[in-house]
């Protein structure tokens, strides 16, 4: 049992226990090849731009609950927690850059994960990676999400991304799951091009995890059981 409670068993197909792997290699060793270019080019831009650090790395929690480091292509300026709104990303942000802005429209900046994919911490298709407070209010059916390795993209990304709200993402997250296969993956993959061309300004939705946490700390209050403080917002 996972410090986040009991996770059910991944899926048991020959496809899941290892063709999945061998196709997140696959494709990880193409898009290298084939997009080197792009990725070193990103990295030239965001280092002309201010100089800093070409990377932003956050924990979060993959497989099975375990913590790992996410990389993404850092896309705010240096020190945005303390600036501004601090670890909220707000519509119209003024703490993003202004090639960060161009990654973020296009989710260029989740390009750098596929280093992850390449460590294993990731899959190329798969839910996106939770953070830690969020998996610690998931409930007996959503922690089905922490069966598999998180993913680049996933079937609710290409289903709305961040303009469905939590439940509804999730819950394409877990038909994900159900029905994974070799087919399910390369859909996905295929449909993720469209879905990157068209951009999207949408924000994550917050609100379904504050009310939960409130919810679970009135049932801990009644409970006798004190609830844990502390607020974390995915940026």
């Amino acid at each position: 049992m996972s410090e986040f409670g009991s996770i059910p068993p991944p899926p048991a197909t020959f496809y899941a226990r290892h063709g999945k792997r061998a196709l997140d290699l696959c494709l990880a060793v193409v898009v290298l090849v084939c997009f080197g270019w792009l990725l070193i080019l990103i990295a030239l831009l965001i280092k002309l731009e201010d100089g800093g650090p070409v990377f932003y790395r956050q924990e979060r929690v993959g497989a099975f609950g375990r913590s790992f480091h996410l990389t993404k292509f850092r896309s705010m300026v240096l020190g945005a927690e303390n600036k501004g709104a601090g670890i909220l990303v707000e519509k119209n942000d003024s703490r993003i850059t202004r090639v960060g802005r161009v990654l973020r429209k296009l989710s260029l900046d989740e390009l750098a994960q596929i280093l992850d994919v390449l460590r294993g911490t990731m899959s190329v298709v798969g839910p996106r990676p939770g953070l830690r407070y969020q998996a610690e209010l998931y409930d007996e059916t959503q922690r089905r999400r922490l069966s598999v390795r998180p993913g680049i993209t996933g079937w609710a990304q290409i289903n709305g991304r961040n303009a469905i709200r939590w439940p509804e993402r999730i819950r394409l997250d877990l038909q994900y799951i159900d029905r994974l296969s070799f087919g399910m993956d390369v859909q996905t993959i295929l449909r993720t091009i469209p879905a990157l061309l068209a951009g999207s300004d949408q924000i994550a939705d917050a609100d379904y995890w504050k009310t939960r946490r409130a919810e679970l700390q009135r049932q801990r209050s009644d409970a006798g059981d004190p609830a844990r403080e502390g607020r974390t917002v995915e940026k």
